[in-house]
């Protein structure tokens, strides 16, 4: 699945860029959320995702990269999120967070930066539906993919086969046409990429060519 990021879309124009990127064969919308605090980038809140659900179909895929994320996930959920996920280095009690998410009736996420290691959250893999590997450190869009962390997604793959997990992996920071195939390689379900479909000069050209590379 093709999860275009809005933190690199034009947000005078949001509803357009989004209304564009369906249209363009897009599967999800990815949402970044930043505090300023576990990141050190501000970036959008609820009323965003609730203008997001009113211009499209399709999912919306939050990312709460935030401090204390247990007191927000309710108002995101409300707002439209489909799919929550959170950082494991920002919750102390990462299992009852996943299932407060699971309870709100949205698909629990967990989320881990690029020097986290996978084991951290070996115990709490039952609890998810989803996680998400980080190739770039959070905080901003644009930055350059770090081939390094694949080794944690081939690793989660076979995981996942092992004990018959049934969860997404999502990999977030630097997709683009030129890697997404490897990307796919080691195990990934869910693409997420900002620039390199935002920056694009034709964004259904772009989906359109990064599908073709993921039929292999």
């Amino acid at each position: 699945m093709i999860a275009p990021s809005i933190l690199s879309a034009d947000f005078t124009r949001l509803g357009d860029e989004i209304r564009a990127v369906e249209a363009a064969g897009a599967d999800m919308i990815h949402v970044d959320v930043m505090d300023g605090h576990f990141v050190p980038n501000l970036t959008v809140g609820p009323m965003i995702v609730e203008a997001v659900q009113r211009a499209t179909r399709l999912p919306q895929d939050v990312h709460l990269m935030i401090e204390n994320p247990e007191a927000s996930i309710p108002e995101y959920i409300k707002a439209g999120a489909h799919w929550v996920s959170v950082h494991a280095e920002a919750c102390p009690h990462l299992q009852r967070t996943l299932n407060l998410i699971r309870d709100l009736g949205a698909q629990s996420g967990v989320a881990i930066n690029p020097a986290t290691p996978l084991e951290s959250i070996h115990p709490v893999l039952e609890d998810c539906d989803l996680v998400v590997i980080m190739t770039v450190p959070p905080g901003f869009g644009g930055q350059p993919f770090i081939s390094q962390a694949l080794n944690k997604v081939r690793e989660l793959a076979l995981l996942v086969q092992k004990r018959k997990l049934s969860l997404e992996i999502e990999v977030d920071g630097g997709v683009k046409i030129d890697n997404i195939k490897e990307v796919a390689e080691a195990g990934t379900t869910i693409f997420v990429s900002g620039s390199g479909i935002f920056k694009t000069k034709n964004y259904a050209a772009t989906i359109q060519e990064m599908k073709k590379r993921l039929s292999f």
